[in-house]
């Protein structure tokens, strides 16, 4: 049975989050409808003619890609220019187009996550540049004893009482609590027009503002009330930190030289340039996905020996140098990470939901230079 467009992309912003892209980045929905049951969803770094074309063969219902096809407001659609022919065929042909730009970037496992792997970075990661810290709260709730289990549970599945590197962790203390029910209600204990004292336990826990909604209602469906008491209180710690790039060390020290030989071979690129003496002793490296020339300082701030990221500019490049900072720009294009890891993710989702639909990888070569 095939899935509602919708549906799959709650699943798709489960990996990637609309709250982690940049401000004004251009992501979601571009072009169509998710109204609609989806059959074949193709994933593809850029929407070209090309991918258009193979889209239609493939009889697609939904692409997903990294790179947006509408940057600006349109005044009007000319389809004898190419972007106009572009949007005619994927109109025609009912092809929804969905952007997951600068939020797949920050995402966990997401674009620079795969990046950092076949980088040989460590797991023991940070990001280069924070966009979104999951702001921390403390909820309280007030439960009837005999229905502790069932609440608490209920807040652990919910993805409640992480510290660290430790789960189900939460305080609980007894009392009593005090009611009157009054007309129209339906007491769970306690009698109409009566002042109720009831032994109820104080269930403390932290939630992460990204889970907040899942986890109240979670609690309000296990509890017992009718009209269930709970507070949220923020907090000063701060919770995870995502953002752009990461940061970490690689698994093997190694040189200049040598890395970018490795990457080469891993990001599958015919080329790449290098800024920095190639015997220079690399231990500890930042990677960002795309255009990277603003964050060269910020690498060099936490403490990495080399930047690899695309779009190097010439002048960048002679202030680094000039700086004692390493850059290894392997192109924009090894971006193209996301569509086996996309794939995989949405996958697996899928199959976990039980929801027939195929998830395929764009064949269409989209680097637009040749090297030679």
């Amino acid at each position: 049975m095939a899935i509602h467009g919708q549906t799959l992309i709650q699943y798709m912003e489960q990996f990637a989050p609309k709250h982690y892209a940049v401000e004004h980045d251009r992501i979601g929905l571009q072009l169509g409808t998710l109204n609609k049951k989806i059959d074949r969803v193709l994933v593809t770094l850029d929407v070209t003619l090309e991918v258009v074309q193979e889209a239609i063969e493939k009889s697609i219902d939904l692409i997903i890609a990294h790179h947006a096809i509408i940057f600006r407001p349109i005044g009007s659609i000319d389809v004898s220019t190419p972007a106009g022919k572009l949007y005619e065929l994927l109109i025609k042909h009912d092809i929804a187009v969905y952007i997951s730009h600068t939020n797949l970037d920050v995402a966990i496992g997401g674009v620079n996550d795969l990046l950092a792997d076949l980088a040989g970075m460590e797991q023991d990661r940070k990001p280069l540049d924070t966009v979104y810290v999951d702001q921390l709260s403390k909820l309280v709730v007030y439960v009837p004893e005999s229905a502790l289990t069932a609440v608490e549970q209920a807040a652990w599945r919910a993805g409640a009482g992480h510290i660290g590197n430790y789960s189900h962790c939460s305080f609980q203390s007894s009392g009593t609590g005090t009611f009157m029910a009054e007309a129209g209600a339906t007491p769970f204990v306690g009698e109409l027009n009566s002042l109720h004292r009831e032994p109820e336990i104080r269930f403390e826990c932290i939630v992460p503002a990204s889970l907040q909604r899942k986890v109240v209602s979670s609690i309000v469906k296990a509890h017992p009330y009718e009209e269930v008491a709970y507070d949220l209180i923020p907090l000063q710690q701060q919770g995870v930190h995502y953002g752009l790039g990461r940061v970490g060390r690689l698994l093997e020290p190694t040189t200049l030289g040598q890395l970018a030989q490795q990457l080469k071979h891993a990001y599958n690129v015919p080329a790449l340039r290098v800024v920095g003496d190639m015997q220079k002793p690399i231990k500890k490296i930042a990677v960002l996905g795309g255009m990277g020339a603003k964050y060269v300082k910020s690498a060099k701030f936490a403490g990495a020996d080399v930047l690899i990221t695309g779009d190097i500019d010439f002048h960048t490049a002679q202030d680094a140098l000039a700086d004692g900072m390493c850059i290894i720009d392997p192109g924009h294009h090894i971006e193209k990470v996301m569509i086996e890891g996309v794939k995989d993710w949405l996958t697996d989702k899928c199959k976990a939901e039980k929801a027939s639909v195929e998830i395929i990888g764009s064949e269409v070569h989209t680097e637009p230079f040749t090297f030679l």
